[in-house]
């Protein structure tokens, strides 16, 4: 494989270059399989990601160089002309910041030449930033705790507003946890009422289980808890996208899984049953289509606690 190649795509030009630099030593997982990848689950992942201001996080030296590693909100100035920005306040010391978004195939595949392993969006839309399009919640073990327990914390998260009849959506983080979202796509919403929202709920299910949830961000207090982040629902913070990548050992992804699954894990105990590599990913979305999809159009109104 040339080490780099002129593509068009969509018909943009693209220069893809070190194709064949390997990212992922333990796996030997290059930046032209990385790219490929994504280019394969474009059509799942673009919908999560579209409107949305997006940070990148860059590996150029692979996912073990954690020191040259960066996160990177402003969209780089030399972006080629066609590459879309949406102009988002980033905080009070940052100020306005252009950020990048990704609405098409060529958008993906140049970030992903940019080395982009890992993609994390707004849980809003660039347009209306202080209106959330979900509810977020990370779980996140506290070792030994691991994504076991936080299949749990999950299928309790599903009940409880399953007794609203509101539905709510599981992912895999990629990474050790998983999240559950909560789709509102309503324009009655703000964080204002999300985020407290969130941390009313963590704050049930830690008081119900004190032994096994943790709602506050102390690291110290999460040994062998799963920590419910409730502050992800916040104008100024991002989520994994969903069908990202993450820099571990190997190339997994942030997945949706459904509940039947979630639930064999809970029951089994068996939590490589929720390890999803690239190639597992693209296997998935082939047969079951985007699981998540419900997530970008379902209408739900927070329920009264």
């Amino acid at each position: 494989m040339a080490s780099s190649r002129q593509v068009e795509i969509e018909g943009r030009e693209l220069k893809l270059t070190n194709v064949d630099k390997v990212l992922y030593p333990r796996s030997g997982f290059t930046k032209g399989e990385m790219i490929d990848y994504y280019a394969k689950v474009a059509p799942a992942m673009i919908p999560h990601l579209s409107g949305r201001a997006v940070t990148l996080r860059r590996f150029p030296e692979g996912v073990e160089d954690l020191d040259a590693a960066f996160f990177e909100k402003r969209c780089p100035k030399h972006r080629p002309k066609w590459v879309k920005t949406a102009t988002v306040e980033a905080g009070p010391r940052a100020g306005k910041i252009d950020f990048c978004v990704c609405d098409g195939l060529p958008t993906l595949v140049w970030m992903a030449q940019l080395a982009t392993v890992e993609f994390h969006p707004s849980l809003s839309i660039a347009r209306a930033p202080k209106r959330p399009t979900v509810l977020a919640f990370d779980l996140d073990p506290g070792p030994p705790a691991d994504v076991v327990d936080c299949c749990r914390v999950a299928l309790r998260l599903r009940d409880l507003f399953g007794h609203f009849d509101v539905r709510c959506f599981p992912k895999t983080s990629g990474s050790k946890g998983m999240q559950v979202y909560v789709p509102l796509n309503s324009k009655k919403v703000s964080y204002d009422d999300t985020k407290p929202f969130a941390k009313a709920i963590a704050q049930l299910l830690e008081k119900q289980t004190p032994d096994k949830v943790v709602s506050k961000m102390k690291k110290v207090e999460r040994e062998d808890k799963v920590f419910v982040d409730w502050s992800q629902n916040h104008q100024r913070k991002t989520t994994i996208a969903v069908y990202s990548l993450r820099a571990r050992e190997r190339q997994t992804a942030s997945t949706p899984v459904t509940w039947d699954e979630v639930e064999a894990v809970a029951d089994s105990g068996d939590k490589s049953k929720l390890v999803f590599e690239s190639d597992a990913v693209l296997d998935r979305v082939e047969k079951h289509g985007d699981l998540f999809a419900p997530v970008l159009e379902l209408e739900q109104e927070l329920p009264d606690l």
